[in-house]
């Protein structure tokens, strides 16, 4: 009987040590998921849509203006919007159909938002605190339970920072005891903060103008680095001290170039970094190279072909995916920059892989299902969301746990996009 219950006890155990997996693999705590490459590893989703879209699970309205996405930790979804002249953090209970668990405003809106009110940035999840990044350069520490300010820093107050035209619309990441972010300027292009109180653990001095893109951290040449797209290009820090290692120069904004900015979260694989953005400029591929201790971005191919806005871009099996402008919806080899195939069918949209497949939005509201092969554009379903706003439908979607979650403005769509058996 004492063996029975051993065994019993540890069946309990490696029931719950799954279970607990399955929800960790599950949760997309940050903007673009848990590694920054809006790769969702999930399994088991559909790989082709009915006629009028995969099934409406629920709708929830309320959570004011916004461009932002959500961001999911086990039952619950933590997202931002403009309300009431106010900046808010709503979270969101996704057992009861999105019931709201609380809300708590984060201070007044203090941006216009050039003509596109409504938040950017994406909160991220670390524990029991949300950080959260407001248009005026608000960053905030908050308490998951109540929505509690613990501490906050000002990007302009603090740090010297110059607001973009648009808004600040970084997401700060979350390294083991630091929160990163890039406020620009003189003294703090990139800041190292302690994530327990804001206090500055290291800043870079390196004279950058912010844009609107978000730290990655990668190793590169045995060396942790975080690396992001400012408006004079594409720089990587060293994790400890905040000295500049290299920078790909390529992607700098020329001066003068109103309209130009670094809006796409860069994509690391191995020792080397690919950005694009659009404004009649290009992507480019360089590799990373350590002599000693000096880095150098060296280039491997820069095209026109893949000039990419707002929607982002992924790397999957060894081919970037992402929106060109005007609207081609491009797929590119990493290795060397050819073109595979280049289709409107998915209109100008932002990108998610999952399962084989790439989720796309576009910024004028249908959502296509479309297979990630370099064989071809093969388009498996494509629908339009109800209750659709009059304004461009850049929040990019999120999927956690087989749901599929649409954010336009006040309104949040949750789909089921899991295989039925």
């Amino acid at each position: 009987m004492r063996h029975y219950r051993i065994l019993l006890s540890f069946a309990v155990f490696a029931a719950s040590f799954v279970w607990n997996s399955v929800l960790v693999s599950a949760d997309w705590p940050a903007w673009r998921g848990p590694n920054r490459d809006s790769l969702c590893q999930e399994k088991g989703l559909l790989k082709e849509w009915p006629e009028n879209g995969p099934p409406l699970a629920w709708k929830t309205t309320g959570i004011g203006e916004g461009y932002s996405g959500p961001a999911v930790v086990g039952n619950l979804l933590y997202i931002t919007g403009h309300k009431d002249d106010k900046q808010w953090v709503f979270a969101l209970d996704l057992g009861k159909q999105g019931k709201q668990v609380w809300a708590a405003d984060f201070g007044p809106v203090r941006h216009p938002g050039s003509g596109f009110p409504g938040t950017r940035a994406t909160p991220t999840i670390d524990g029991d605190r949300l950080y959260v990044l407001g248009i005026a350069g608000e960053l905030t520490c908050m308490d998951i339970e109540n929505g509690k300010i613990i501490w906050r820093k000002d990007f302009v107050k603090d740090f010297g920072g110059v607001t973009p035209n648009w808004g600040f619309a970084e997401s700060p990441l979350i390294d083991g005891e630091l929160l990163i972010c890039t406020p620009g300027g003189r003294e703090n292009t990139m800041v190292a903060l302690k994530k327990t109180d804001g206090s500055v653990a290291w800043h870079s001095a390196l004279g950058d103008k912010t844009d609107y893109s978000s730290v990655v951290k990668a190793k590169i040449g045995g060396i942790e680095q975080y690396i992001n797209a400012t408006h004079q290009g594409v720089i990587g820090v060293e994790s400890q001290t905040g000295n500049l290692l290299w920078r790909y120069a390529r992607m700098a904004v020329p001066p003068g170039m109103h309209s130009g900015s670094n809006i796409a979260t860069c994509i690391v694989s191995g020792d080397s970094v690919f950005a694009a953005r659009a404004y009649n400029h290009g992507g480019g591929r360089a590799d990373i190279v350590r002599n000693g201790d000096k880095f150098e971005a060296q280039e491997a191919f820069f095209t026109e072909k893949l000039q990419n806005h707002h929607g982002g871009v992924v790397l999957a099996e060894g081919m970037l995916y992402g929106s060109s402008n005007p609207n081609l919806l491009t797929c590119m080899d990493y290795k060397t920059g050819e073109v595979k195939w280049a289709d409107r069918g998915s209109g100008k949209c932002s990108v998610l892989y999952a399962d084989g497949m790439l989720f796309c939005r576009d910024e004028k509201g249908p959502l296509t299902l479309v297979a990630a092969t370099p064989e071809g554009y093969k388009q498996k379903g494509r629908f339009e969301q109800p209750d659709r706003s009059r304004k461009n439908a850049w929040p990019h979607l999120v999927i956690a746990d087989g749901m599929m979650y649409v954010r336009d403005q006040d309104v949040l769509l949750c789909y089921d996009v899991r295989e039925k058996k």
